[in-house]
């Protein structure tokens, strides 16, 4: 089997959820992955994150970022542990690691002290709020960079309180920039014989995706805050209306589509209407337009207005978690995948979001340490060097 990352190699000090996001988006297209995990913590913290368990250390959270992965259990606080992950960066591409950002240089994970070993080592860091300045040995996590970074201002109805996302929106859109910035390095490297250090943070990440709303505010001193109904700042109808059993998501994001919804909901008058007639009208008579198109959709099922406007008009239904994974177009994308445990059988997980010609790996995470007898083995430890690590608990 052929895949994009095939022979890649990397290096992974990880836990939780934004690093191992970023390696298994890797791992899923063919790179080794090898986890570094402190047996003395219990390994990735997240083996331990419930309510959801498939057993012992090995929790539904855990599954759902480690699949395609080795486990290597190693104290890198001990000095001999220095020399077995020297060892496993002399033949990788990359060293990536998700620690608190005064924490890599400690630990010996920076280009500096690793580049005499292999001149050609990416080191990837994704920290909270960066390498350097005055927060770099703060600890810090997604909730908190979405309410500096002004994502509660903007989510959630103008009446209600602040609201974060339902997601850890932050951890994982960091953790697939770690990805893109792993993969860049890596591009280089092998272009140039020269590696580097490469640095991504959940802070620079959460305000980075202010994309528009901050060039808003940046030159024209607009600040963007909440609308009824997630309504698009700027763009109507762009939010949530009334059907006969439920709700419907449109987003006329074109003037073309607007012309499109008039016609299918029978009210051919609204295109040429002064007050409903371009965006701008729109915007200026929102509450009168989110009342008409209330009252329209009405008449009908979310499912019978989605047959009419699929393909048509941007359109959504309002799912949970159950209806968005049980959808037909879910199966039909053979969107959900199973991966394949030797104790608890098949694991279903979402699929890898990056489609190729070949099958992608489908191997559940692995069990704590399963790798670290074969890695070792493969740098030429012999079984006594392999005992003598063990008995200094150096490995497991």
């Amino acid at each position: 089997m052929s895949l994009p990352l095939s022979g890649v190699r990397i290096v992974a000090v990880e836990q939780y959820g934004a690093g191992p996001f970023a390696t298994q988006h890797l791992a899923d297209l063919g790179a080794e992955i090898i986890k570094i995990e402190n047996f003395r913590e219990g390994g990735d913290v997240a083996r331990l994150v419930g309510p959801h368990f498939f057993g012992e250390g090995d929790s539904h959270f855990f599954e759902a970022f480690n699949r395609n992965k080795s486990s290597f259990t190693l104290d890198l606080k001990k000095e001999e542990a220095r020399q077995v992950l020297r060892d496993l960066v002399a033949t990788s591409d990359a060293v990536f690691n998700n620690l608190r950002g005064d924490l890599p240089a400690k630990l010996g994970l920076t280009y500096d002290q690793l580049r005499e070993v292999n001149p050609a080592i990416v080191c990837g860091h994704l920290s909270a709020y960066g390498r350097t300045g005055s927060r770099a040995s703060w600890p810090g996590y997604d909730y908190l960079m979405q309410a500096e970074a002004g994502y509660l201002s903007m989510t959630g109805d103008p009446e209600s309180p602040p609201a974060r996302f339902g997601l850890s929106i932050i951890d994982l859109m960091t953790g697939t920039t770690a990805a893109m910035a792993l993969l860049a390095g890596i591009v280089e490297a092998r272009a140039t014989g020269q590696g580097r250090d490469v640095d991504v943070s959940l802070f620079d990440v959460a305000l980075h995706n202010l994309a528009y709303v901050a060039t808003w505010y940046l030159n024209g001193d607009v600040v963007t805050g909440r609308d009824r109904r997630s309504a698009h700042p700027s763009l109507t109808p762009s939010q949530l209306y009334k059907t006969k059993d439920g709700w419907i998501f449109l987003m006329c994001n074109k003037e073309k589509f607007w012309g499109v919804l008039a016609e299918v909901l029978d009210k051919p008058s609204w295109i040429t209407d002064e007050r409903f007639c371009n965006f701008k009208a729109r915007l200026a008579n929102r509450d009168v337009l989110e009342k008409e198109l209330d009252a329209a959709l009405s008449t009908a099922t979310t499912e019978e207005w989605l047959a009419r406007l699929g393909g048509r008009v941007p359109a959504a239904p309002v799912y949970d978690v159950k209806q968005a994974l049980d959808n037909p177009f879910v199966a039909e994308r053979d969107s959900v995948v199973t991966a394949e445990h030797p104790q608890f059988g098949g694991i279903r997980g979402v699929a890898a979001p990056v489609r190729v010609s070949d099958r992608l790996p489908m191997q559940a995470a692995p069990e704590l340490g399963r790798d670290t007898d074969r890695l070792l083995t493969e740098l030429g430890y012999d079984a006594g060097r392999i005992a003598a690590l063990r008995d200094q608990a150096v490995v497991q």
